[in-house]
């Protein structure tokens, strides 16, 4: 069986390294073959340099841990080199990106079946997190974990079936031939009572709860000597250095226990750990923190049959349960010296528990391990391959979340909805603007055309006052308003003009009563001397398409029916201005809500019939699916440098409203042509909100019922702010209108 491997590998000094390594070797031996001819091992470097370490033939691809494009190509190298299976050990910190997203950048691409490894599984993860191990679920044939706790933990906080976990012990070498005593002789120890602490030293470790506990221990058994060995973890040496070895060799000093607590300050081979463990008397793993799921650690121990005491983290309950070891309560060394003191008055108490360890690691040796896992890569490759059920344009109404106002309550008061929030708490400092009113405007108009909430009635109101507030005596719009209801500007953008135009248009087409549209109308008409002085293009657009809803409403307003079409004229003279070969866009560079300047065309073709305005809307319309759906997901241009002609376009940061605008085009073009596929790219473009997008992570927050800002490089923006959500909003209440045609 030819298998790929990703994780950290040695020579890095990493825990992880050890296991993918092991875990090779002991598949390996059970299919009969050699490593070197078996493995193929995708290592995780933890710097930008391909050469760092001195791998072994076994390690035919690298990649680095901050460059998502490695993630990417070692997926097509997986894709392309017959594998048959591919084990992914996870941890959250080995992976680049937030909590490292750009792992799924590879699962999600992978063809092949998947087993991933959870070291790592939190009762409380982040946003961030817990869709991270959602999408890697979801790319994965089955799970693994060491520990019944991790099964609950997935079912129940991630809501991950529990038949697709399975339950692997962590595993242990097949420590034979030397004794305890033996080993203790040969290392000058037999006169000395010796306790043992292994592993990356740091703040969570509680190696001072041992150290405390000692006095008490050594004025009884003064021949005690407590071996903490291990290298400090190397990401706390780059930040924090030393300091806390330092701390604990004050401690030691301060305790007077010098001649009874030595530290060896180095990351020991398999083979000379093993001889510590069988040394020592007593393994002790004090950590601080009960939320942790595996201990590779205390596995060794239990396997070289120590005797182990430890505090009752997660692992440790489960590992040294049935007498196999001793519990102590977190940080209290003062129980801790009083078991220590029983089971050196009492050695023969000890040696059972050493007896049981010794029992119970047996089942936990690589080579059982190793067979448990071909076992499972076994069922999965022979099983039949799962029948994808051919979908419809547009998924079914129930696979959708539930609609949600619950965020917009938030962020709306008696004034307008507050801009900017940070997570989600609305951030008043920032105050109201115009655009978020108009946006929040059209929103609750469609939400409350669809479902009559009376919720989206009564903000209605509060929304069409704030743009009644900001609109001057002269016809145009402020934009900025502070909480203390302070104008900020004398006149806004052109945009937010434009987005005002096309809430009030809309507001005349879609009116729940006579009373808005009649105050509708005013606000427009106080306008409509504005329209022809326009010059941004996104001002025209947004402008035209509040003008086209006009009309529907009032077809028989001929002059403004004329001034539309000016208007959208200048959109089709700034196409002809700037396309090229391989290049049909209205402008230079595609920038800001692109989607706007054909959507608006499409919405012109059909209030006008002019057939140029359709033609230039598809032409453009299919160059923008070419930039941003050639993946089969949406990407839209990133706000971070754009997409200059002839130039390189920016994948990040990415924007709601980018993709409020792709779903609104292709439901506007689906209304001009009736094909149904231009519904589908709707759909299609949708669900970048919710994780089919380039870092295969969701934006809408399902708890708050908020959407996040934006896609970063190297994450999501969590704040959720009105434009993101209520970008979301308008663009889950487009799918719900095109479901009705699917229905």
């Amino acid at each position: 069986m030819k298998i790929a491997y990703i994780g950290t590998y040695p020579p890095r000094q990493c825990g992880i390294a050890t296991f993918t390594e092991n875990l090779c070797k002991s598949i390996a031996l059970n299919l009969g073959q050699e490593r070197k001819n078996q493995a193929s091992v995708i290592a995780i470097n933890d710097s930008s340099s391909l050469q760092e370490y001195d791998y072994p033939p076994e390690v035919k691809y690298i990649i680095r841990q901050n460059y998502r494009e490695d993630y990417i190509n070692a997926a097509e190298q997986i894709n392309l080199s017959n594998f048959q299976a591919c084990i992914l050990n996870h941890e959250f910190g080995i992976f680049g990106g937030e909590s490292g997203l750009y792992i799924l950048s590879l699962t999600d691409r992978l063809k092949v079946p998947l087993v991933v490894v959870f070291h790592t599984v939190l009762k409380e993860p982040s946003f961030l997190q817990k869709n991270i191990i959602r999408k890697i679920n979801a790319a994965a044939a089955k799970i693994v974990v060491m520990s019944h706790k991790a099964v609950e933990l997935l079912t129940t906080v991630y809501g991950i079936a529990a038949g697709k976990i399975e339950v692997i012990e962590h595993g242990v070498p097949d420590y034979l031939g030397v004794s305890h005593e033996a080993i203790k002789k040969e290392y000058n120890l037999g006169d000395r009572q010796v306790l043992l602490t292994f592993g990356f030293l740091g703040r969570n470790k509680g190696i001072e709860t041992v150290i405390n506990a000692l006095p008490a221990v050594v004025e009884r058994h003064p021949s005690l000597l407590y071996i903490v060995l291990g290298a400090t973890h190397p990401n706390i040496l780059k930040y924090s250095g030393e300091e806390y070895r330092k701390y604990l060799n004050k401690l030691v000093r301060d305790r007077k226990l010098q001649e009874n607590v030595v530290f060896l300050k180095s990351f020991v081979t398999e083979d000379i750990l093993f001889e510590y463990l069988r040394a020592c008397d007593i393994y002790i793993t004090p950590y601080n923190n009960k939320e942790q799921i595996t201990s590779g650690t205390l596995a060794y121990a239990v396997g070289a049959g120590a005797a182990v005491i430890s505090t009752p983290y997660w692992h440790a309950e489960e590992l040294l349960a049935e007498g196999r070891g001793r519990l102590f309560d977190f940080k209290n060394s003062e129980q801790l010296a009083d078991i220590l003191n029983e089971l050196l008055d009492y050695p023969e108490r000890m040696k059972a528990l050493r007896e049981k360890a010794y029992s119970y690691g047996k089942q936990m040796r690589w080579s059982m391990i190793g067979k448990q896992y071909l076992a499972l890569l076994g069922r999965i490759v022979e099983a039949p391959p799962i029948q994808k059920r051919i979908q419809r344009p547009i998924v079914k109404m129930e696979l959708l979340p539930d609609f949600s106002f619950d965020h917009i309550k938030r962020l709306t008061d008696d004034t307008g909805i507050v801009q900017h929030a940070r997570y989600g708490i609305p951030n008043l400092k920032e105050g109201y603007c115009l655009d978020d009113n108009a946006r929040a405007l059209l929103m609750s108009l469609m939400a409350y055309s669809q479902n009559r909430d009376p919720f989206a009635l009564d903000c209605m109101r509060i929304y069409l006052s704030y743009i009644q507030y900001m609109q001057t005596e002269e016809g145009t719009f402020r934009n900025f308003l502070s909480f203390r209801r302070d104008f900020l500007d004398r006149e806004g953008s052109e945009d937010s003009f434009g987005r005002t135009i096309w809430a009030l248009g809309y507001l005349l087409y879609a009116s729940p009563n006579m009373a808005y549209r009649e105050f509708g109308k005013e606000l427009f008409d106080n306008s409509r001397q504005h329209f022809q002085r326009l010059e941004h293009l996104r001002g025209v657009a947004n402008t035209v398409i509040g003008i086209s809803y006009y009309l529907r409403c009032y077809p028989g307003d001929e002059a403004l029916l004329q001034v539309m079409k000016e208007l959208a004229s200048r959109l089709t003279d700034a196409y002809f201005r700037n396309r090229a070969d391989q290049w049909e866009w209205f402008e230079s560079a595609l920038t800001y809500d692109n989607a706007v300047l054909p959507l608006s065309l499409f919405h012109a073709a059909e209030v006008s019939d002019d057939p140029l305005f359709q033609d230039v809307a598809f032409k453009t319309t299919a160059f923008l699916e070419e930039v941003t759906l050639g993946k089969g997901y949406l990407s839209p241009i990133g706000s971070y440098g754009w997409y200059p002609k002839d130039g390189t376009r920016a994948m990040f940061d990415q924007q709601a409203i980018e993709v409020m605008g792709n779903v609104q085009l292709y439901f506007q073009a689906y209304n001009v042509t009736k094909e149904q596929e231009y519904l589908r790219k709707m759909f299609q473009s949708f669900l970048w909100f919710l994780g089919e997008n380039d870092l295969r992570v969701p934006l809408y927050d399902y708890e708050t019922g908020g959407c996040c800002d934006g896609l970063k490089q190297d994450g999501v923006n969590r704040n959720q702010g009105a434009e993101s959500t209520l970008a979301y909003l308008i663009s889950y209440l487009t799918v719900l209108k095109a479901l009705e045609y699917e229905s």
